[in-house]
């Protein structure tokens, strides 16, 4: 069994520039559970990456000095993640000046899941008839949600440092957590319970909806990029499409022959990467259920009766670029891999033991990667200027769906190129 197919040289393939990490604390109490880096994030204004560091500590420090630390040139992040002085207005409506401050957060049990989330105060709360609420958050608010093991959910202020919420409704572990992008506030939680929550921390942490379909446990979501849509995955070859107005159920997409643990949309939500146990990552086209790429991680690929057990190289993890044009996957092989959608072999290789999940930076020249052991490795994200095609591609499928794409009165090698049915 081979890491690459037949055709690809792996000595020709580029290897990625690794550029830092970052090492939790040796305790003594190391050697026991509980030490996994189960999840990274970055915020949606580039300003702070998060980590669960293992034994219920989260991370916080500002991205700015991770990068002036790392081996990377300056001018590759500056845009969009450089170093900037905060005046934020804190939930109480007081304001947090002066640089982004580094904190250490002890959750009080371990931590599957984070999220970041930011405040846009004309996405009001969807519960109208409520008149006063124990928290107004502010234009610039930056929170952080964490997922943990004994089924709570808790709400932190980025800039303070302090417990905002408690959130109890799960029974059994909070795998992964998810906010809208749209500033609205809304918080999706995937537990091992089998069901999707809502929150609305607009309404003080209400919980609005509960998602239920799923018949193991969910292990992933995650939200269209105009909210509108949400992605869940789980145990038992799910992968489940959700309307996040009306909350229903949309489609079940087939194709995976293990549990799917890991999704996430591209920037423009025209397409949809799942990754899977059964070896192999597949990019979708979310509105008409339909496989358009699939990423190999064994050669020759597993039938579905072996695909559904141990096999090596299991994907744990999937990241979508925000340039739309690069996926990176974790696999139990011990690399990282990043691809381009247009192509089946991996544009770039490193080396990884033992990871577990992995996130870009906010301006997609970074990738994070957690591992076992509690750390963080960073690589450079391979670098490439984008055609003028694909950025027209990405505006138009930004509001248009694959369906509406083929109304357009426009020859077909346009329409396939637009629903990325030719790359």
């Amino acid at each position: 069994m081979a890491s690459f197919p037949d055709f690809v040289n792996e000595n020709e393939i580029d290897k990625a520039k690794f550029i830092g990490e970052l090492l939790a604390p040796v305790a003594p109490f190391d050697q026991k559970s509980g030490r996994e880096t189960w999840t990274v994030a970055f915020a949606p204004d580039g300003s702070y990456f998060a980590w669960s560091q293992g034994h219920r500590i989260v991370r916080l420090i500002p991205w700015s000095k991770c990068m002036s630390n790392f081996s990377v040139r300056k001018e590759e992040w500056l845009n969009g993640a450089g170093p900037r002085r905060l005046s934020r207005q804190g939930s109480d409506g007081a304001q947090v000046p002066g640089e982004p401050r580094e904190h250490t957060i002890d959750c009080g049990d371990i931590v599957w899941g984070l999220a970041f989330g930011s405040s846009v105060p004309e996405r009001q709360s969807r519960c109208v008839n409520i008149e006063w609420h124990r928290f107004k958050f502010g234009q610039d608010q930056l929170l952080l949600a964490t997922g943990l093991n004994n089924s709570r959910i808790k709400i932190w202020d980025v800039y303070t440092g302090k417990l905002l919420l408690n959130l109890m409704d799960h029974t059994d572990i909070v795998r992964d957590l998810t906010f809208a992008p749209d500033g609205s506030l809304i918080l999706v939680s995937a537990s091992r319970d089998k069901t999707l929550r809502v929150w609305d921390l607009k309404d003080d942490g209400n919980m609005m909806k509960v998602l239920r379909g799923h018949q193991n446990w969910v292990y992933c979501s995650a939200f269209s990029p105009d909210s509108s849509v949400l992605c869940s995955v789980g145990a038992g070859k799910a992968v489940f499409l959700w309307d996040m107005d009306k909350y229903t159920l949309i489609r079940k997409l087939e194709g995976h022959h293990n549990d799917v643990v890991s999704c996430e949309f591209s920037s423009d939500g025209a397409l949809l990467a799942t990754a899977s146990y059964d070896t192999r990552v597949i990019v979708w086209d979310p509105h008409t259920a339909t496989i358009l790429l699939e990423l190999g991680h064994l050669f020759p690929p597993p039938s579905p009766i072996f695909a559904g057990g141990a096999n090596d190289r299991w994907v744990r993890s999937v990241a979508f670029c925000h340039d739309g044009r690069h996926i990176a996957s974790i696999t139990d092989d011990r690399l990282v891999r990043f691809w381009s959608i247009d192509e089946k072999s991996p544009q770039a290789v490193a080396s990884l033991t033992n990871g577990l999940c992995c996130a870009f930076s906010t301006n997609g020249s970074v990738l994070a990667a957690g591992s076992r052991d509690g750390g963080v490795h960073f690589w450079e994200c391979p670098r490439s200027v984008a055609s003028l095609q694909h950025l027209c591609r990405m505006t138009l499928r930004r509001v248009l769906s694959t369906q509406k794409v083929y109304a357009l009165s426009i020859p077909q090698c346009m329409q396939d190129y637009l629903a990325y049915r030719s790359f």
